[in-house]
């Protein structure tokens, strides 16, 4: 690589790190920028996922520090969503590069329509901070984790509904 892709990455990853903090959708940022530097879309989407780890480690360290954990409920959430996604990463590794390719790019252009159109947004609801729901926001989990594993593109516009909608935990717990 030279000196300029490796700014130029590293800019978008700040970036993209900002943006998925703030409100979702960094990967819409950087994984566009590795492909236009001729890295194949598998290879794009799988090495995006070492900076998404890093950045949930982060996040996980930085808000128990602060007090919001519910160490239970996280892990049986994260098991659910677990056994989704090694299905759907099965898949997404025996899908022939050109292909993932194309639903690469049918994903990114659906994610930014749901921006552009505001319907991404999270509705206000009445949230006791208990957890309700349960089992079908475990199910549903399993479906985030499947479309995770998959692709993981978009995956926190499908976690924010279930999380807050579904389950009735507010946004920052």
């Amino acid at each position: 690589m030279e000196l300029w892709q490796v700014l130029l990455l590293a800019l978008v990853g700040v970036a993209a790190g900002w943006l998925n903090v703030m409100a979702g959708g960094g990967s819409l940022l950087t994984v566009p920028v590795m492909l236009f530097m001729g890295i194949p879309g598998p290879v794009a989407n799988g090495t995006n996922r070492i900076a998404i780890l890093v950045q949930n480690i982060t996040a996980v360290a930085t808000f128990r520090r602060r007090g919001f954990s519910d160490f239970r409920l996280s892990l049986s959430l994260s098991l659910a969503a677990s056994l989704g996604a090694v299905g759907g990463a099965s898949i997404g590794v025996h899908l022939d590069g050109e292909w993932f390719d194309r639903v690469l790019a049918l994903v990114m252009i659906g994610v930014m329509g749901l921006m552009a159109t505001g319907h991404d947004k999270v509705r206000k609801t009445d949230s006791t901070g208990e957890p309700r729901n349960l089992v079908l926001g475990h199910a549903l989990m399993i479906g985030a984790g499947f479309w995770g594993g998959f692709i993981q593109i978009g995956v926190g516009f499908i976690l924010m509904p279930i999380l807050h909608r579904v389950l009735g935990l507010d946004l920052v717990r």
